[in-house]
């Protein structure tokens, strides 16, 4: 190893390890690696005492204080010395370790946070508590949010649940003018026949037709998204609600969206903007799953051409037998039935292990679904297939 590779590998030792006696790395720190060193040890440091100037010059201790001035700098400073990804981490280990929740409730601190959705989430967990000063300023936070995962989700989703649509309403025997020609003789060309007045040539025998039914610009599919929105559920919420916007904007479904916790809340007439569901939700509470599916249950008017996707950790406050009986008979009635642990990008939450495990007995496995796997999973759902669940799931 170089000397110039080994002093590298000291620094970045002395960063993690923070400067404490005991550390070993004999490395002193200047310039942009103190202050890199003083933003993480207001965040990481020991709780001793101090501010982040005295980390600089030995101990690492926290001390981000609890003002709006000190921390706002203090997030000026992460934003200088870190890139997007890891001041988000930051950002949610500050509000988590150091209660900072109450000081996003000035609109000073919410213009200089890097916004995502875990903020988001916060965002909307303390919407209640939420001055009118601060609120206009929390909506700018969440629409920055929202649109851009939008850009992200949106077209990708569209062009996937048109193809699953345009599969499922392929009919066999369709009339001569809705014959998709293309289709029918790719799927045929292994039935052909000479032509005797041509040697060497050949027909193809359209054995099967393949076209579209008359009514392709209708409604297809009914989609209901049932969303728990107690608290551990926050980055679902937020996806979930963009997802019900983008499918939404597609004439061919028909989507509702119902969030509950221990009431039940239809935030169908506000799904041209998200970031008015998002408003709408309550995150926190109880959590009756059973009365949410009787609502959503009362809601179909077409069962085989309804896909429910419950999302919930599963922790049911209600009545557990009633829960699964519904989903039985919406299973039984032809509804595609989806439940989703989360939709995020987090993995699989803490859930009811027995609860998934009876879902899965119905022939409903409940798994974590990340947004980026939701298009395929709501394809699938649309076309009657078996859901692509990722290889880590338990109960299936």
């Amino acid at each position: 190893m170089t000397e110039i590779a080994h002093d590298e590998r000291l620094r970045r030792w002395r960063l993690v390890l923070g400067g404490d006696s005991a550390e070993g790395t004999g490395c002193t720190l200047a310039g942009t690696d103190a202050a890199m060193d003083g933003a993480l040890s207001a965040l990481y440091g020991d709780g001793s005492g101090g501010t982040s100037a005295d980390s600089r010059s030995g101990g690492r201790s926290a001390g981000l204080g609890a003002s709006a001035p000190s921390v706002a700098r203090w997030l000026g400073d992460i934003r200088t010395y870190f890139p997007s990804s890891v001041v988000q981490v930051m950002q949610r280990d500050a509000i988590d370790r150091l209660g900072l929740s109450t000081l996003l409730l000035e609109p000073e601190m919410l213009e200089a946070v890097e916004a995502d959705v875990h903020l988001v989430g916060t965002l909307l967990s303390l919407n209640k508590a939420m001055p009118e000063t601060t609120k206009e300023t929390a909506r700018a936070v969440v629409r920055r949010v929202v649109d851009d995962l939008e850009k992200r989700l949106a077209s990708r989703t569209r062009s996937t649940l048109t193809g699953a649509l345009d599969r499922s309403a392929r009919i066999n025997r369709p009339r001569h003018r809705d014959i998709d020609w293309d289709r029918t003789i790719r799927a045929n060309l292994k039935n052909y026949l000479p032509l005797p007045e041509k040697e060497g040539a050949y027909t193809v025998v359209p054995e099967r037709l393949i076209g579209y039914g008359r009514a392709s610009q209708s409604v297809k599919k009914d989609v209901v998204l049932c969303i728990d929105q107690s608290g551990s559920m926050a980055a679902s919420v937020v996806y979930a609600s963009v997802f019900g916007a983008v499918l939404a904007s597609m004439r061919s479904i028909a989507t509702r969206l119902v969030v509950f916790d221990t009431a039940v809340v239809d935030l169908t007439d506000q799904l041209d903007d998200p970031v008015d569901v998002l408003f709408g939700t309550q995150l926190g509470g109880g959590t009756d799953i059973n009365r949410a599916l009787a609502y959503c249950q009362s809601q179909i008017t077409r069962p085989a051409d309804t896909v429910v996707v419950l999302i919930s950790d599963l922790y049911e406050g209600g009545i557990r037998d009633e829960m699964l009986k519904r989903v039985a008979a919406m299973k039984a009635s032809g509804v595609q039935f989806v439940a989703l642990l989360a939709l995020s990008d987090e993995g699989t939450p803490a859930y009811d292990r027995e609860h998934a495990a009876a879902l899965a007995a119905l022939g409903a496995p409940a798994f974590a679904c990340t947004p980026d796997l939701f298009p395929e999973v709501m394809a699938a759902a649309i076309e009657k297939r078996p859901l692509p669940i990722p290889d880590m799931v338990t109960h299936q």
